[in-house]
């Protein structure tokens, strides 16, 4: 074991497939251990380097292997695919990971404290229930419309359910229908009462931490996508330019330029999605505004809402209120208008 310079570990639920590698890149060993096998080996193993796929309990096996002093380096997946050789397998992956982690210029993933996976499961969460209402909000519409009972889309016209049933006014609804409608009506009720629950949380979260307090300054930005920056996002400085922070987010074109000949197309579905996604929905909102406005701003946003589509407007803007929260996040200061 005192000849271990990588382990690369294949992580699993409880089974591990684990291939250590000398530091000329012979393979020592690549064999299956369980769950505590693995803990007693990191415990025991001499200081190296173990590297994992930056994948689901993999920052919770980096913080673990942390703490016994080894030199922890998670590589994103798509890193790793060239490397398998052959047939897809456990061994095959495992000694991908050791191939690919002694590659020069690979980017590695900073492994998450627990405090920063703890705000990204409460942010999930929050999503989690606000998709889980929209859903049973959407099958009570599609159980009513059968009988020719039509409320609009949202939760505010919820209202006009409850005074139907309430007032008798849906004549021809059976009772059974009624019955599965109050149903539907108070588990609608509980999901709303601990969305507004979480959302009170991150919102008293944005308001204590001076970076989120930083953050909401940009326009378009409120609480939730700051909460959510600073719950997905790494540290900011890792990145070596806003450019490279927005490619991270995936709100880069993807290129297919060959002989000189340079080829935009639109954004890959890559990336860090629950922020794109609200950067995209920020950038939106202002362009709403511009739009309900009527005047067009003599600067960069204006030309682009005149000449281009919507969303593609939209896209472009988050791009650079990603740059801009590099810049604002890396030097500690606030968003000052241009």
């Amino acid at each position: 074991m005192s000849d271990v310079h990588v382990l690369a570990i294949d992580l699993a639920k409880r089974s591990f497939q684990v291939c250590a590698t000398a530091r000329g890149g012979a393979v020592l060993f690549n064999r299956t251990v369980s769950r505590a096998k693995l803990m007693q080996m990191l415990r025991s193993q001499a200081p190296c380097v173990v590297a994992m796929e930056a994948c689901a309990t993999s920052h919770y096996w980096g913080r673990l292997a942390q703490g016994h002093g080894h030199d922890v380096r998670l590589l994103p997946p798509i890193y790793v695919k060239p490397f398998v050789k052959r047939q897809k397998n456990d061994a095959a992956d495992a000694a991908a990971i050791a191939e690919a982690v002694l590659r020069p210029n690979i980017h590695y993933v900073a492994v998450k404290s627990a405090e920063h996976q703890a705000r990204a499961v409460a942010f999930r969460t929050h999503q989690c229930f606000v998709r889980q209402r929209t859903q049973l909000i959407n099958a009570l519409r599609g159980h009513l419309a059968e009988f020719g009972v039509v409320v609009a889309q949202g939760p505010v016209h919820l209202r006009e359910v409850v005074g139907l049933l309430e007032n008798g006014e849906a004549e021809g609804l059976p009772d059974t229908v009624k019955e599965v409608a109050r149903l539907y009506l108070d588990q609608i009720d509980v999901l709303g009462d601990r969305i507004e629950e979480l959302a009170s949380g991150l919102r008293a979260a944005s308001e204590e931490q001076v970076e989120t307090r930083r953050l909401c300054t940009v326009p378009g930005v409120g609480p939730v996508t700051a909460g959510a920056i600073m719950a997905f996002a790494p540290d900011l400085r890792a990145f070596a330019s806003g450019r490279n922070f927005a490619a991270w987010l995936g709100l880069v074109p993807r290129q297919r330029s060959t002989g000189g000949k340079i080829l935009h197309g639109g954004v890959s579905k890559m990336g860090q999605t629950d922020i794109r996604k609200l950067l995209i929905v920020g950038a939106m909102s202002r362009i709403r505004w511009i739009i309900r406005k009527g005047v067009m701003p003599d600067n960069w946003l204006g030309r682009m809402v005149a000449r281009k589509p919507r969303m593609v407007a939209a896209v472009a803007l988050a791009n650079k209120m990603a740059r801009n929260i590099w810049a604002m996040m890396t030097r500690e200061q606030n968003y000052r208008m241009a």
